[in-house]
């Protein structure tokens, strides 16, 4: 492998693990259905149809992973939905 390819395996791992954060919203007895869908189009640029997929998945499992990427472009999207009221966590 020449250094070229290396430094390019390198920064492909790097992005790869940049990636494997996540937001994770869980359920609770305070927030409508409305609301959670409403905000995850706003915060995290959901269609509707997806938004409601999580918002049921949330409702019946519990919890559900509603976007993933890199820290730095989590945190915010985690911040707006705390202050929206929703119970999440980025991990």
């Amino acid at each position: 492998m020449n250094t070229i390819e290396k430094i390019q395996e390198e920064v492909l791992t790097a992005d790869a693990v940049d990636q494997n954060n996540q937001i994770v919203l869980y359920n609770d007895d305070v927030n409508t259905f409305d609301h959670v869908i409403e905000t995850l189009i706003a915060v995290c640029n959901h269609t509707a149809i997806q938004a409601e997929q999580c918002a049921i998945l949330v409702h019946y499992k519990g919890k559900c992973t509603v976007k993933t990427g890199s820290f730095e472009e989590l945190k915010s999207q985690c911040s707006l939905l705390l202050e929206a009221g929703l119970s999440a966590e980025l991990i």
